[in-house]
């Protein structure tokens, strides 16, 4: 059976955040506006499922793109089993983030249903009686309608925590900023299913939006 994608739409806000450019190897240096990779965490924090995957269509940046440098406190080792554990006081750097602040963002994403006989992990032959998109659809409705998320939502990095809520075709929508930017080459996500491999669009924002191409599009390059 066939059955149609529905696309959802939540409003996400905090006062920084960091989408961390991968060409900056020791210094952290945010992205203008979210990548889609962070977006689709954001969803995936209210709703993940072996049965789903979220594809993000659009990206509307509801505040003007501010900027702030910070110093921050980062540990520069790896705990592993062979250790005693890090001292932190030998191990910590000082490094300087550029980061965004005050930011507001408005995502609309499609909730894509994977057949049984495609998913990867346990549930794959365990399907349930009522399996069918719907109950996802309605799961994601209702949890994102009560604020419920599996794990807190972040801007970028776990000490940006955001607040969300989930937009209705009946609420009245803040409008995008008035701007125009080629944002250039932009972290499109990292293909698990290959290696982690990076991934990569041309980002174009058109009045304050940025319309995002599904993931097997010739824009996204590998």
């Amino acid at each position: 059976m066939e059955y149609t994608d529905k696309e959802f739409t939540l409003e996400v806000w905090g006062p920084m955040a960091c989408f961390t450019r991968p060409e900056f190897k020791v210094e952290r240096v945010s992205y203008d506006i979210i990548t889609p990779s962070a977006a689709r965490a954001i969803f995936e924090a209210i709703l993940w499922k072996f049965a789903i995957r979220w594809q993000v269509t659009k990206i509307e940046v509801l505040n003007p793109i501010k900027w702030m440098s910070v110093r921050r406190n980062e540990v520069g080792a790896t705990a592993s089993p062979r250790s005693a554990g890090i001292f932190i006081e030998e191990k910590r750097q000082q490094k300087n983030a550029l980061m965004l602040r005050d930011v507001h963002y408005r995502i609309t994403a499609k909730l894509v249903y994977i057949p049984v006989d495609k998913r990867k992990g346990p549930q794959k032959h365990e399907p349930g009686a009522d399996e069918n998109p719907i109950k996802y659809y309605e799961m994601f409705e209702r949890r994102a309608a009560k604020g419920q998320c599996f794990n807190q939502p972040y801007l970028g990095t776990r000490e940006c925590s955001c607040d969300f809520r989930l937009v209705t075709p009946s609420d009245e929508r803040k409008p995008p900023i008035p701007v125009d930017k080629d944002l250039g080459f932009m972290l499109y996500d990292i293909d698990f299913e290959n290696n982690n491999e990076a991934m990569f669009y041309r980002a174009t924002m058109c009045q304050g939006v940025v319309n995002v191409p599904e993931k097997d599009s010739e824009e996204v390059l590998r």
